[in-house]
């Protein structure tokens, strides 16, 4: 079938605020509108893509898979747009760079800002990506640069090393679980927890590590950045897992307990990567010999 962009802006904006309505205003369309196109998507689907709840909606299955490719397809617009503005501007190189949102919630941004004050005739278009889908963007050609954390490669990339990160339970400093010195993720899914909006690689990331442990996690809120995440769990919420050095920042300003997590997968070693086949641009070479040269491995040749 074809899909319309709107459709798809729609149905991610929707999924992001958990309510057609908001969903519908987000995008501008009268909420009788954004029904029809909802239900044209879910007949073209052949399965229900939100499951109605007396309070907004969740997505199913089925939604959760057109998510990901919407958000692909979406980004890809973006990216165009962008890259095509750049030019029109007279910029001199772009480096398309993709994220996880460890990355992006951390040091990146600060990161990057060094960088950009160094090479003003460079921009760096940085998208929020899951790691395995950074590692295929950057494999098909659509990033020349990722930042990836867990065991994801393939022969096609080179590998350097970024920065190191945990990712460790946030709570209220009254909470129950605020005296436990370590804890595993299973143990925490009976209680509310806040997130990131839906359409967060973290989020689905820590969804799939919740199905995994064979639950679902009970979201009572979502919110658009890790700091706003540690305020909602200050306030009493519910608990939150987020990267150690989002939490350690939020802690200097709000009443917060760390707890450890003993998962394995809450260790979180970044790492830079491209096409060893690529022939890299200068302005690629240096922003990661800036990136490299960061991380506490210090730098390699590129």
């Amino acid at each position: 079938m074809r899909y319309d962009l709107t459709d798809l802006q729609l149905f991610a904006a929707i999924a992001a605020s958990g309510n057609l309505t908001q969903g519908a205003e987000r995008v501008h369309l009268a909420p009788a509108s954004a029904s029809a196109r909802v239900r044209r998507l879910e007949e073209a689907a052949g399965a229900p893509l939100f499951e109605r709840l007396p309070r907004g909606v969740a997505l199913t299955p089925a939604g959760e898979a057109m998510l990901r490719h919407a958000r692909r397809v979406l980004s890809e617009v973006a990216l165009l747009d962008a890259e095509l503005g750049t030019f029109a501007r007279g910029v001199a190189g772009v480096v398309r760079l993709f994220a996880n949102t460890n990355a992006i919630g951390g040091n990146l941004p600060r990161d990057l800002a060094g960088f950009l004050a160094a090479h003003p005739q460079v921009d760096v278009l940085l998208e929020e990506h899951p790691s395995p889908a950074i590692v295929s963007a950057v494999v098909a050609g659509a990033a020349d640069v990722g930042i990836v954390a867990g065991e994801v490669g393939g022969p096609e990339l080179a590998f350097l090393p970024y920065r190191a990160d945990r990712l460790v339970l946030v709570c209220a400093i009254g909470h129950p679980f605020a005296s436990r010195g370590r804890m595993r993720f299973a143990e925490t899914l009976s209680e509310n927890h806040v997130g990131l909006s839906a359409d967060s690689a973290i989020h689905g990331f820590l969804l799939d590590r919740a199905r995994e442990a064979g639950r679902r996690p009970r979201i009572r809120a979502q919110v658009r950045s890790f700091e706003a995440v540690c305020r909602m769990v200050s306030a009493g919420v519910g608990v939150a897992v987020v990267p150690h050095s989002s939490a350690a920042a939020a802690s200097a300003t709000m009443p917060l307990a760390m707890v450890e997590l003993n998962d394995a997968w809450g260790s979180r070693e970044m790492k830079l990567c491209f096409r060893r086949e690529q022939t890299l641009s200068p302005y690629q070479r240096e922003l990661i010999t800036h990136l490299t040269l960061i991380g506490p491995a210090g730098a390699r040749a590129v």
